[in-house]
């Protein structure tokens, strides 16, 4: 069965970049929504400067993700993921879309009502990003290497992008009174917007990719049930001749053994994010001091962390910048952790010099190596196996990012008037 996929190598190869250019605009989509709340933090820390926004949304937004993908990797083999992805990105457009509708109701105003809608609102972009992201890195993980780092490259376009557009509407509404509210409205609008198409490309564009085609077919025939949805969306109604061996002949790895086997990929992704959300971006907000860019400082700050973040994601496409060797992964990963006391120091007694390197290594790092993993664990295994571990790999990474956010309130020990 297999064989005859592999006679079909020329159909992989069709559509391979307009797969990746897809690929990434999903993975902008499936973290647009929250970069820009993140990157909008200025305002919300001058309508609720009492209630740590930053600290406090990242927060609600990381355990609802984590129970979310706990619950979705346990049943990831019996889940439709083409309607599983399809409910993250209307869950993400209606989402982006209420905030606006909250701004607009309260005119802009504080208050501890105001403050509770949002952080309902957030706690829906944490149910869809666990959603999406479970789901399209599972999904990725049966076809080739390039398309999940043109995704997870996707993830850093959408944080640079809002960084760029925060430091435009910045400067173009500089001596607005209300330069801060029309600067959040102008992102959460264009958010809506790229969640909307996100929707449209992956229900009527990415399906009918021949390279993706391909995958999925290959997929199926290795006893992969998740991909029947899609392939009915490509045209392919009748896939008798892909379930034709019975399940109970299909050999696949318990999610118990995938998991002890590539246990090191898994606690590294972990750690990565552990560190990354531990600093990014309350620490960047409340821990940075003041400096000569005034409030420019944490909004430059955010950019260069965002910038390195996409350069990292980018740089396993140079062969001999891809790190493969396990060793060598953990090596790298347990090193970032002399970050730690570089920032404490550094936020303490050096110039905004010194730190932007900090926070640019921060990006470069992070990005690097959560490609370099995700790309290269799901190599060797079957299609319902890659997927199942796609899908383990990303409880890591949302685990990770819940320690990490709340480990970053450690920051505010001893700093007056911080709680």
């Amino acid at each position: 069965m297999v064989d005859r996929f592999e006679n079909q190598a020329p159909e992989k190869l069709q559509g391979k970049y307009q797969a990746m250019v897809v690929c990434c605009i999903l993975g902008i989509g499936s973290l647009v929504s929250w970069n820009s709340m993140l990157t909008i933090a200025d305002y919300y820390y001058q309508i609720f400067p009492a209630y740590h926004p930053s600290r406090v949304i990242t927060l609600v937004y990381q355990p609802i993700a984590l129970v979310t993908i706990l619950i979705l990797a346990y049943y990831e083999s019996k889940i439709n993921t083409r309607k599983r992805i399809l409910t993250g990105y209307i869950i993400f457009t209606i989402s982006t879309f209420l905030l606006i509708v909250l701004d607009l109701t309260t005119k802009g105003h504080g208050g501890i009502g105001p403050y509770i809608g949002l952080c309902t609102i957030v706690a829906s972009f944490g149910l869809a990003d666990a959603t999406v992201k479970g789901g399209i890195i599972g999904d990725l993980s049966l076809m080739c290497p390039e398309l999940i780092q043109s995704f997870m490259a996707g993830l850093a376009v959408a944080g640079a992008l809002t960084s760029a557009l925060r430091l435009i509407t910045k400067a173009a509404f500089e001596k607005s009174n209300d330069r801060l509210r029309k600067g959040a409205m102008i992102f959460l609008v264009i958010s809506t917007f790229i969640e909307f198409l996100c929707l449209m490309l992956y229900a009527y564009v990415f399906p009918k990719l021949p390279i993706v085609k391909y995958y999925r077919r290959k997929a199926a025939s290795e006893g992969s049930k998740t991909v029947v949805a899609d392939l009915a969306a490509a045209g392919i109604q009748n896939q008798s001749d892909l379930t034709d061996d019975d399940d109970s002949k299909i050999q696949r790895l318990t999610k118990k053994e995938l998991l002890l086997q590539n246990i090191d990929y898994a606690l590294n992704l972990f750690l990565i994010y552990v560190l990354t959300l531990s600093i990014f971006p309350g620490f960047l907000y409340e821990n940075t001091g003041q400096h000569g860019l005034g409030t420019w400082y944490a909004l430059v700050l955010v950019a260069m962390y965002n910038f390195w973040d996409l350069v990292g994601r980018y740089a396993p496409l140079v062969n001999w910048l891809k790190v493969e060797n396990r060793k060598a992964l953990t090596i790298a990963v347990w090193s970032r952790y002399f970050l730690v006391p570089a920032f404490y120091f550094t936020a303490k007694y050096g110039d905004k010099g010194w730190m932007i390197m900090l926070i640019s290594l921060l990006g470069l790092t992070t990005g690097h190596l959560t490609v370099c993993i995700l790309t290269i664990a799901p190599k060797g295994y079957k299609g319902p196996e890659k997927n199942a571990l796609g899908n383990l790999l990303v409880i890591f990474i949302l685990g990770g990012a819940l320690t990490g956010v709340s480990l970053g309130w450690l920051w505010l020990i001893g700093k007056k008037n911080a709680f």
